[in-house]
């Protein structure tokens, strides 16, 4: 093997004969120095697969008037595949009892379950059947920039009016990282921040977030952390939905929130739009605080999978690691349906407790 010209050939393996740059031809000693590099970000330094076309898209603002957005959630075949029929069914409710939009593939929607194809499927045909009637906002955050990006491009892509975007969770970042993160996707769209630390670890601090809304897509923050918090954002002029359904009838009418993004609303889509868009209703917040708190006795979305396959509008299939509520809470659903009016309630079936045998529960899908 010829030596590389201006190289030598080290010494420390013959038979591989590397080439040795020490013996560089006017070779210069570096300085011993460390110089620490300075970090230079740059969200736009690829071309973004973006169109411009905007006859037809939504704007910032149309995600700023929403009031009452369904965390939708996405039900399954007894093999685990998606349940079409199930979910069309779920969204017509929705738009009929006056939900003005839904987040396809959020934590309810267990987009955490689901591979980016079926993800963006997902957003593609919730679109394709029900954009003209309400707003989709698909969920394409992660804690991965890179992935964030590659899923909102496609998300946009495939007709989503608006992306959510919760903040790297398990590898945490800085604050300054957080912000980096955010600007890498808050200029494809429209965009709501979700702040949920009891989930990511990491609480988004307000000098984040108003840094951040200085890009005209920012349409806003799904907010859990509570309403002094609420209260901080909108007396600065910045749009906030609750995230806390049991904090949202306050929230909507103490603190300025605009609505709710609810849980909720997956059962009693009426009275959640009744509680957002009626006025001040102590009474209707009360009858509905004990349905509110059986839903999150255990994390979401536990609760709302057992209550739709009680009211027979889903099937009873559960994808791992998620598994039904006990029986003695599905006998406490059977009886909170009746107080409340099984009227109120998504469905047409007789509300039921099922039996531990009618659930299923896939590990591979």
């Amino acid at each position: 093997m010829a030596a590389l010209k201006g190289y030598g050939l080290c010494s420390m393996d013959s038979a591989l004969q590397f080439p040795c740059p020490r013996r560089f031809e006017g070779y210069k000693r570096r300085s011993s120095k460390y110089v620490s590099p300075k970090a230079a970000v740059v969200p736009n330094f690829h071309l973004p697969m973006r169109s411009l076309e905007v006859k037809n898209r939504t704007n910032t603002d149309d995600i700023k008037a929403l009031r009452v957005i369904t965390a939708i959630k996405t039900p399954y075949l007894p093999d685990g595949r998606f349940d079409l029929e199930a979910y069309d069914d779920l969204v017509n409710i929705q738009i009929q009892n006056g939900a003005e939009g839904v987040i396809v593939g959020g934590t309810t929607g267990e987009g955490q379950l689901m591979s980016w194809d079926e993800h963006i499927m997902l957003i593609g045909h919730t679109v394709n059947c029900f954009g003209g009637s309400i707003k989709v906002i698909g969920n394409t955050g992660s804690n991965s920039t890179r992935e964030a990006i590659h899923a909102t491009e496609q998300g946009f892509a495939v007709g989503m009016h608006a992306a959510l975007h919760i903040n790297p969770y398990y590898g945490k970042t800085s604050i300054e990282g957080l912000i980096a993160h955010f600007q890498s996707v808050l200029h494809m769209g429209p965009t709501i921040i979700y702040n949920v630390p009891g989930r990511t670890g990491q609480d988004i601090p307000p000098r984040a977030i108003f840094k951040l809304s200085q890009s005209p897509n920012l349409a806003g923050v799904k907010e859990c952390v509570g309403n002094k918090r609420v209260e901080e954002y909108t007396e600065s002029g910045i749009v906030v939905w609750s995230g806390n359904d049991d904090e949202c009838h306050d929230s909507r009418w103490d603190y300025g929130a605009t609505g709710v993004i609810s849980v909720t609303s997956n059962l009693v889509p009426g009275l959640m739009r009744k509680l957002m868009f009626e006025g001040r209703n102590s009474s209707l917040n009360s009858k509905l605080l004990p349905l509110m708190d059986w839903l999150f006795h255990e994390p979401n979305p536990i609760g709302v999978n057992t209550a739709l396959a009680q009211l027979g509008v889903s099937r009873p299939v559960f994808r791992l690691p998620y598994v039904p509520l006990p029986l003695s809470k599905r006998l406490e659903f059977v009886k909170m349906v009746k107080e409340i009016g099984r009227e109120h309630f998504v469905g047409e079936k007789d509300v039921q407790a099922l039996d531990d045998d009618d659930f299923i529960l896939i590990g591979r899908y």
